[in-house]
């Protein structure tokens, strides 16, 4: 038997579409329903559907009366408010072309996706780091401002155009920017029983910033889309106390990084959450032993998923159809899934090879923005290529076995060790330089730096150095002197050889 499903089609998507348009619906919830609360200890702050729809639909006129055109990208260098979610379905109401960026991202790497996205506009909030360049910046008062504008008609369109752009690492060292079509969000409802068990009344609380794409579709888009209630910590949220924020507000549903359950361990090794009713899981692989503790801590489960940026995630567990052991999950019901050989034929059950799905998948971008080589070196026949590696077992379920390339896996976000060398490259008196992430103890992953120079650097001085350079999950934990880089005959860096000894 082959390493390949037999999907029951899934249904097309609408035509015309609007993905922000669709999400504003809230799937006919009333409009006095709480959209959207942003949870600090001292209360929330609340959002109708109303009020979220009207203030959404008012930036998308004011974006175009302060001179943008239906087209234009624009860049969003704002925290984890919500201002973002109001700039980002407002932009695509009005036919822009929103572009999320990390804010922890410093002023030079935000320089780098601007020059690659070339935005007509920086929509930019005075606490995060402004893109070095001459761009035209809207700040966040006059953003805000927009709310109050007359709601935009929603651009109608073909469900395959352009819709936003968010940035994934490549193994080239240049961020890569991925272009997403208005149908992704809906491609995304094979979700909402394939792992979250969604419904409209779940109360959905997720740990991680809005301009990460897992937050942005599972944290937001999909509770809307569902007429559920996506609950955020507001900013500067103590993750410590993420545990009683889940219980005061309700929580039916919590996602987030295995780091995060993790720490959650950590801090409180039992769990009251009467009203929780699962966790959802991904970023990175999740730990057979933190799914046990989990449960034994909540006596809830945890169940994964496996996707990527380029990707919406297409295997996973759900309540319905729990994961097997160490394995990722199951194709969700609609997605045509195949484990390929590197001529991209689907291998036999139970033998290793490429994660590959469908490149008709709605859930699937548009492609890498001006770079048809690099998209079409993710293709090999029908199939888009993941670039990790799995077997499909006699059920159905997926094992992983890693990745093919030197991606690191940082806290879930996944980043290019050469963006990071070239960074760090210049300071003073380093003559190489190598990083990679490494286990520090079982299941924690962080990224090393391993160098060589002529005496033993001050680390205090490298830890500040990349401080200064780097966005906090791509800086470097460790640091290690060596006296040579392992390298083939060829000369070429092993970088599946530094370890830490």
């Amino acid at each position: 038997m082959l390493s390949i499903t037999e999907p029951t089609p899934f249904a097309a998507c609408p035509q015309p579409f609007n993905l922000a348009a669709y999400v504003l619906a809230g799937s006919g919830a009333p409009d006095d329903k709480i959209a959207l609360a942003v949870l600090a200890l001292s209360g929330a702050e609340r959002w109708s559907y109303g009020k979220l729809r009207a203030a959404a639909l008012g930036t998308g006129t004011g974006l175009l009366a302060a001179g943008l055109k239906p087209g234009d990208r624009v860049m969003l260098r704002l925290g984890n408010t919500v201002d973002f979610p109001l700039a980002f379905l407002g932009a695509i109401a009005a036919g822009l072309v929103p572009v999320p960026t990390s804010s922890q991202l410093t002023a030079p790497e935000a320089g780098k996706l601007a020059q690659i996205v070339q935005p007509a506009a920086i929509l930019q909030a005075p606490d995060v780091a402004a893109p070095t360049g001459d761009w035209r910046s809207i700040p966040l008062t006059d953003l805000r401002a927009m709310r109050d504008c007359a709601p935009v008609a929603p651009a109608m369109g073909d469900a395959d155009r352009l819709a936003y752009i968010i940035f994934t690492s490549g193994t080239s060292g240049t961020p890569r920017a991925v272009c997403h079509a208005h149908r992704v969000v809906w491609a995304r409802r094979m979700m909402w029983q394939g792992w979250y068990d969604l419904t409209a009344n779940d109360r959905l609380l997720h740990a991680g910033a809005f301009n990460w794409s897992f937050t942005l579709g599972t944290g937001m888009m999909d509770p809307w889309a569902c007429g559920a209630t996506a609950l955020i910590p507001a900013d500067g949220t103590d993750p410590k106390a993420l545990p009683l924020l889940l219980k005061r507000h309700d929580a039916t549903l919590l996602a987030a990084a295995p780091g995060v359950y993790r720490k959650f361990l950590k801090d409180h090794p039992s769990l009251s959450l009467p009203k929780l009713r699962h966790g959802l899981c991904a970023g990175e692989k999740l730990p057979e032993a933190l799914r046990t503790a989990w449960f034994e801590a909540t006596g809830t489960g945890l169940y994964e998923a496996y996707g990527q940026t380029e990707i919406s995630t297409f295997i996973s567990g759900s309540p319905a159809r729990p994961s097997a052991a160490g394995t990722l999950g199951a194709p969700q019901d609609g997605r045509l899934v195949a484990i390929v050989d590197d001529n991209g034929q689907p291998v036999p059950r139970g033998t290793a090879g490429t994660i590959a799905i469908d490149h008709r998948d709605p859930g699937l971008m548009l492609g890498y923005l001006d770079a048809p080589e690099a998209t079409a070196e993710k293709r090999r026949g029908p199939w888009f290529l993941t670039g990790d590696q799995g077997i499909m077992v006699e059920d159905g379920f997926i094992t992983y076995q890693g990745r093919d390339d030197d991606l690191m896996n940082a806290g879930g976000f996944r980043v290019s060790p050469l963006e990071v060398e070239a960074a760090l490259a210049h300071f003073e008196g380093l003559h190489e330089i190598a990083v990679t992430d490494v286990e520090i103890r079982p299941d924690v992953r962080v990224i090393a730096a391993f160098y060589t120079a002529e005496t033993e650097l001050d680390q205090s001085a490298l830890t500040a150095y990349a401080e200064a350079q780097l966005a906090r999950y791509k800086q470097p934990r460790v640091w290690v002197r060596l006296a040579e880089l392992p390298r083939n005959p060829n000369g070429k860096l092993r970088r599946k050889d530094l370890k830490l000894s």
